[in-house]
């Protein structure tokens, strides 16, 4: 077994002001985030940062392509820290950042990721309550120019420092909430299944899902679409300790099959996992009916108040009320492609698969994206 590490330090603010002032933010800190953050929330405090604004460089979720055009437009420029306000995307950016060099690519990048570097200092400030990506030290590119959908991993990639500040989430809009808390639960079950996990990751893995659940009930029976939002510092916290989980004991399948959704299609990560996560777990239980998906079964049961046979199926329909899932045709992904998607998570996803709970072959694999479609 690993050293279990936390090794970033998390901290809770009430209010971005209160960071600032915290870390003395000034003219040596480059602010990397996106402008509809920026505005209502940092802009007022007139700060004497220097800014760079992700979307300036291209939508979505990050490719090769934006990260070497942000790569590119900071050369020439002075900072020491970087601090990085936003969701999965801003987050990822940031730690390659953190780790170029002055004429860095992203190719480059990978092609000696087991020599990397930290460059920069890095403070990691989520505003989405979902990728934990804040307590990792990965971050996933769509590698446009390979067509495949990747991690840069390095140990140099772990922030120094975390913020955890629930304002942040205020303006964040409920389809937003909806994926980025999925990805959150589906982080935290595969944590726990994972065989890497240990006695401590399954600790932050039961407490994300339990936050989770908890706030899922209370969004879904008295809330409504803004009724998640009292519950947002506990949202946040459980996207934080599933990131703690996942980042010891690492994702599964859910992950690996989810990726060519979102490289092709364009599918937003946490949804994408929601369309593979049901069918995965029933897969799960075809191959392993007994072992520690049982244990997860009697998990989920005391937090929804089933029993354990019916607990997995109480968890799904409880996903379609935060967030209906839907056939994967309905996204444009067609028939022909399930065959291909299946080779290349088998060819590309290796690093994912071995946390699987149960070995998956192509044909499995191909039978959940066809029971998906």
């Amino acid at each position: 077994m690993k050293d279990f590490k936390i090794v970033t330090g998390m901290k809770e603010f009430a209010s971005f002001q209160q960071f600032a002032n915290e870390e003395h933010l000034g003219i040596d800190d480059l602010i990397l985030t996106n402008a509809y953050i920026y505005e209502p929330a940092i802009a007022r405090l007139d700060l004497s940062c220097q800014t760079l604004f992700q979307e300036e460089f291209g939508a979505g979720e990050p490719t090769d392509v934006m990260v070497d055009g942000i790569l590119q437009s900071l050369r020439g420029r002075k900072y020491r820290r970087i601090i990085a306000v936003g969701g999965g995307t801003v987050i990822d950016i940031a730690k390659v950042l953190a780790v170029a060099q002055r004429d860095d690519t992203v190719d480059a990048m990978y092609g000696r990721m087991d020599e990397l570097q930290k460059e920069h200092p890095l403070i990691l400030v989520p505003t989405t309550c979902g990728t934990g990506s804040e307590a990792t030290n990965i971050a996933i590119l769509n590698r446009t120019r390979k067509g495949i959908k990747v991690g840069l991993v390095s140990p140099a990639m772990f922030a120094e420092k975390a913020a955890l500040i629930p304002e942040l989430l205020a303006s964040l809009p409920y389809p937003v909430f909806a994926t980025s808390s999925i990805d959150a639960m589906i982080h935290a079950v595969e944590s726990y299944l994972s065989p890497n996990a240990c006695a401590l990751s399954e600790v932050f893995s039961e407490r994300a899902l339990q936050l989770i659940l908890r706030g899922w009930k209370i969004t879904v029976n008295c809330g409504g679409p803004e009724g998640w939002k009292g519950q947002a510092l506990e949202f946040l916290r459980a996207s934080n300790y599933a990131g703690i989980a996942f980042g010891y004991a690492g994702c599964g399948a859910v992950h690996a099959l989810s990726y060519p959704l979102g490289g092709v299609h364009h599918i937003p990560h946490g949804q994408a996992n929601q369309l593979m996560f049901a069918d995965v777990m029933r897969k799960y239980q075809e191959k392993k009916p007994v072992g520690k998906l049982n244990r997860l079964q009697e998990l989920l049961s005391a937090a929804l108040c089933s029993t354990p046979e019916r607990a997995l199926d109480e968890l799904y329909g409880l996903m379609d009320k935060v967030m209906k899932k839907t056939p994967l045709r309905m996204h444009g992904v067609t028939e022909e492609e399930l065959p291909v998607f299946a080779r290349n998570v088998l060819n590309t996803q290796q690093r994912l698969l071995e946390n699987n709970y149960v070995e998956l072959l192509e044909d499995d694999i191909l039978d959940i994206y066809r029971r998906a479609f």
